[in-house]
């Protein structure tokens, strides 16, 4: 039974605001893959609370999916290894 999920995640600029608009189509089209977008809310460039990794701005986007509780843990495992996530949180929302 698939579960209401919301995504929020934090990709590093870098590589510019184009390389992260790129890993934001790379993970919608997985949870895609995997599920359905119910919505996707782009925050955009935003001052990080603290610096990660030297940087200090962060490239923010909220998506809201449905998804199997089985995909979750590869989508964590997958958002772990990427080089341009510079932090990430899913939490189960309430149908």
């Amino acid at each position: 039974m698939a579960n209401l999920y919301e995504t929020v995640l934090v990709f590093s600029l870098k590589g510019g605001e184009e390389s992260a608009k790129e890993g934001v189509e790379k993970f919608k089209a997985l949870i895609e893959k995997n599920g359905t977008i119910d919505n996707v809310d782009e925050w955009g460039k935003r001052k990080l609370a603290y610096p990660i990794n030297y940087e200090n701005d962060g490239y923010y986007v909220v998506i809201t999916h449905t998804a199997e509780p089985t995909f979750i843990s590869e989508l964590a495992r997958k958002l772990n290894i990427a080089d341009n996530v510079l932090r990430y949180l899913t939490v189960a929302k309430e149908a």
